[in-house]
This record gives C-alpha cells, structure tokens and sequence, in this order.
C-alpha cells in the first residue's frame, strides 16, 4: 500500500493484505469503533457542530481515507485538538447564528482542505518539523485548557453566560453552585469512572474501552434520571445553605440525531468566500489540521510493532481529500488522531485495513440504531471530553517540559498564554518567537543563528561523518532533515556536534528520532561532539550552548 516498509515480516498491504489480516483487523476496528463512537458524537456538539457531524467523519477517514492515505496503522478522525479552531470559526462566522455558522464553517473546511491537499501534493510534509517541540505542546496543553473550561460547565448542567474564554473560566465556580445535581452525578461518574481507569493495572480490564463503559454507565443513568421526559424535580429541599432547589430535567441533556443517517447532512455556504474574516478561518483550520496530523501520523509510526515508516506527504494528502468530502457533506476535519490510533496498535492492527472496518461498523451502527446513541446523556460525553484536556494539560506535561529545562518551560508557558489571550495561531506565532528570542540569547555568534553547515563525509566505507557547524536550531531542521536523507540505509552514520555553537532541543530531539529511525532500519547511527557544551539541565535532550 503505502509508506516504506522497513520488515521484511511486515504484513502485506492492500487487498493481500485484507485476505491475510481481516480477523486482526476486523476485531482491532471494532474496539477502535467502540471508543471512537462517543468521542465522535462528544467533538462535534463541542465544536459547535451536529453530534453526527463527528460521525461521518470517522465514516469518511474509515472507508475512504483509509485505501488512499500513506500510513499503516493510524486512525482518521475528529480530534479534540480542532475542538477550539472549529468552534472559534463557527461563532467567527455566524456572529451569533449557530447554522449560519455552521455552514459557513463547512465552506471553509472545503476551502482549507484543498490548501492541505496541494501541501501533501507538493510534499509540505517536512514544514511540520519547523515548529518547535516546546511551543507545539504548549498549544496542545492550551487546547486542553479550553476543553476542560467548556466541557465542565456541559458536565455540571448549566449554560453559564459567558462570552470570553476568560469569562468561561471565571464561571466555574458558579456553575459548581447551580449545577443540576442529576446531570452532575451523570457527569462526574463517568470522569471518576476514567481517571479509575487510567489506574487500572489488570490488562483484562484494560482492554474494555473506558469511554464505552462511561457511556454505558451514564445511559443507565438516565434511565434512572428519566431524561427522555421533561419534568422538574427538587433536590434537598430541606437543606438551608443551597441556592435552589428545583431543577429541570428532559430531553435537551441528551443527544440529538436524526433517526435518519441522510437527514444529518448539510451542505456548505460560501457566500462569505470573499471576507478576510473568512480566509482567516481557512488558514487557522488549514495550518493546525495539517500540523496536528502530521504530527499524529509520524508519533503513531513509533507504536508499530513493525517499524513501517509512513509517506507523510501521501497521508497528508489523503486526510486533505477527505477534509473535502466532510466539508461537502456537513462532517468535521478529520486528522490521524493519536489515541485511537494507540488503542488500534494494542489491539492487534496490522494493516490500514483495520481503519476501514472502524469506518464501516461507525456506518453500519449509526444506520441501524440511531435510537439508541439518543439515549447517550451529554454529560458522560463532556466528561470524555474534560478528561482529554485534563491529559492534554496534565501537571505532567509541565514536570517534562521542565525536566528539559526552563527555557523550554518558559516556550510551553508563553504559547499556553499566547493561545488563552489571542487565538490559537497567535499564541504558537508567539511561542515560536520566544523560541527564537531564546536561542539568540543563548547564542555564541549571533551571526551564525540563521545559519547551519553541514558537511557530510563519507570518512570509510559504509561510515558517514555528519558535522556540523554554526547554530543548530528548530528553524534549521528543515534543511537538516532534507540532507541526511541522501544518506543511504544500513550504513553507520556518526554525528559531530563539536563545532556547534549552539544545539537547541528540537534538533537534539530529531537527531535522538533520526537515530533510532535509522537503527531500526538496519544502520548504525550515534551523536557525539558534545563534550564541551553545557546543557541547560540534566535531560539527555535538553538545549546545548559550547563552552570552549
């Protein structure tokens, strides 16, 4: 099929490949399919998007996506990582009309996706690799943020009047005092129900999808509740100390979707196709769509029990086709979302084939039982979705970002900053620019920060000497990259960093990538040189400055 396939033993691809693996496949896009299935719904209403919206995106990156993409094991989809990008230009564009909005931000999609298209056609993969680690993840943490604000005010059951992030975050603490109490115990089990999980050891129980039993538990729960038939109830009534007593409960804490799986399309409105407004939408979805996917795709490679390399390009392209289609059709952009894609490596996947069959069952359930997703309270979805953002901007994601060292800290905290105060595109604009500040304050010779030699020897035969010379940063990744990939496979490749005046971490950790990528491609390849540069903290990737 697609990629380059570094295993002899590897599976096979394309129809050979469905005849050898189907059973693997089959059972590994079933379980995708069943953690997919309520993120799906959960992305889209927070996207400012119908829950089905989220759906026939999986159906496309599934059935479609899946025959013409250049990975082997990644899953296409909605992501929680477009949640804030989709939802600013939904409200952008419909200045208060949400299916003005809607359909707006369809034609933009559109717009968008052909952009990403032509980047894939035109091998704009490698752009990826000039942001810098510290400021991608910083806008990844700053997207976790944003979901938590939103989605625990949906958790909690009320709709606070807000209409900054700011003011959204400032309102928690009144939504935890007039929290509908029912819709709350529906919320806040299935957020115990998946940090429980993420403790859990036994890898029986591991291998039931937490989101699953999240969903199972909170319809119970509604059941319970009786949310299919509005009515007003009263809580503690006796109880002095709180705000209120009687709250409402019904059908609108529920998921909504046509019964119909054809009457869940709609169809995009370029009108506005001549705005500013509008093209500032299509960049914002264009740039960190492809960024995020490739991002995903190349991280999901490093989980293949083969080792296959996947064509970024091909794959980016092929996400870009069918960010076409979705757009068309009333469905969300997809990207190679990570967590699926995990779930699908640990269950056996083997070939690309097992995205399909996640497409194909998302098709087969949603046509058939309908009914039965309406039945899925949205509290149990904001509490997937708090969940995500939690792990998004976990205090872990600080403690390594840290690790790395301060200035490293300082890149994740300004472009977590950046984003909250401006938009997402701004606040990794800004991120990058502390990078740079950053480097030229670490810099020996100012002059050489723009600029990277690089000579390669052939020093013997089957040894190649990578030297170089001047700064090597995140802006010089780029041309790194394109020229150590005249090196050919199975060789020794050694690397001197001696006469680098400067080695920030995003070089440290492509050259730890290149390294490894290269040894399991049957070479040999390690860095030295770097004797005499101090490092800004004990982290085998943290930034270098030479000292003598």
């Amino acid at each position: 099929m697609n990629g380059n396939i570094h295993d002899a033993g590897a599976p096979r691809t394309g129809l050979a490949g469905l005849r050898q693996n189907w059973r693997a496949d089959a059972a590994a896009g079933f379980l995708v399919f069943l953690i997919a299935l309520p993120l799906c719904l959960g992305i889209a209403m927070a996207s400012g998007f119908p829950p089905q919206a989220g759906i026939i995106t999986a159906i496309v990156g599934g059935i479609l996506v899946s025959r013409i993409n250049g990975s082997f094991v990644t899953i296409n989809g909605p992501a929680a990582g477009l949640i804030v990008v989709v939802l600013a230009s939904v409200q952008e564009l419909g200045q208060g009309d949400a299916m003005a909005g809607y359909r707006y931000t369809l034609a933009a999609i559109v717009c968008a996706s052909v952009a990403q298209t032509l980047l894939g056609y035109f091998k704009a993969g490698k752009l990826s690799a000039f942001f810098p680690s510290s400021a991608v993840h910083g806008m990844l943490a700053a997207i976790g943020i944003i979901i938590m604000a939103k989605q625990f005010h949906v958790m909690m059951g009320v709709k606070p009047e807000a209409e900054t992030l700011f003011q959204t975050i400032g309102a928690i603490p009144s939504t935890l005092r007039d929290m509908n109490p029912e819709v709350a115990t529906i919320g806040g089990v299935g957020l115990a129900i998946l940090f429980a999980w993420s403790l859990v050891k036994n890898r029986y129980v591991k291998m039931i999808p937490a989101p699953l039993v999240v969903v199972i538990v909170g319809m119970a729960l509604g059941q319970y509740f009786d949310l299919e038939d509005e009515h007003i109830f009263l809580f503690l009534p006796d109880t002095p100390f709180l705000p209120h007593h009687e709250f409402t409960i019904g059908p609108k804490f529920l998921v909504a979707i046509p019964e119909n799986f054809f009457a869940g399309f709609a169809f995009p409105d370029f009108s506005l196709i001549l705005s500013l407004r509008f093209w500032q939408q299509v960049i914002a979805l264009c740039l960190v769509g492809s960024l995020e996917s490739l991002l995903s795709a190349a991280a999901v490679d490093k989980l293949d029990p083969w080792k296959r390399t996947s064509d970024l390009n091909r794959d980016l392209a092929a996400v870009g086709v069918g960010n076409v289609i979705c757009g068309m059709i009333g469905g969300l952009p997809m990207i190679a979302e990570i967590v699926r894609s995990s779930a699908n490596c640990n269950n056996g996947a083997r070939t690309g084939w097992s995205n399909f069959f996640h497409g194909l069952f998302m098709l087969i359930f949603v046509a058939l039982f309908p009914k039965l997703i309406h039945e899925i309270p949205l509290a149990s979805l904001a509490a997937l979705l708090v969940f995500t953002g939690y792990r998004l901007a976990s205090p872990s994601e600080f403690r390594k970002t840290l690790a790395i060292g301060w200035d490293q800290l300082g890149v994740f905290v300004i472009t977590i900053v950046g984003v909250l105060a401006t938009d997402l595109l701004i606040g990794v604009v800004i991120g990058v620019v502390a990078e740079f500040v950053l480097h030229f304050w670490r810099s020996v010779n100012w002059s050489e920060v723009l600029r990277l030699r690089l000579d390669i020897t052939a020093t013997e035969e089957g040894v190649y000497s990578v030297k170089l010379v001047g700064a090597a940063f995140f802006a010089n990744v780029i041309a790194l990259k394109k020229d150590l990939a005249l090196i050919p496979p199975g060789k020794t490749v050694v690397f001197d960093l001696s006469d680098a005046a400067t080695v920030d971490h995003t070089v440290m950790e492509f050259l730890h990538n290149y390294c490894q990528d290269y040894e399991r491609a049957g070479g040999r390849a390690k860095v030295g040189g770097l004797d005499n540069h101090a490092s800004t903290s004990a982290h085998p990737l943290a930034p270098r400055k030479r000292v003598a």
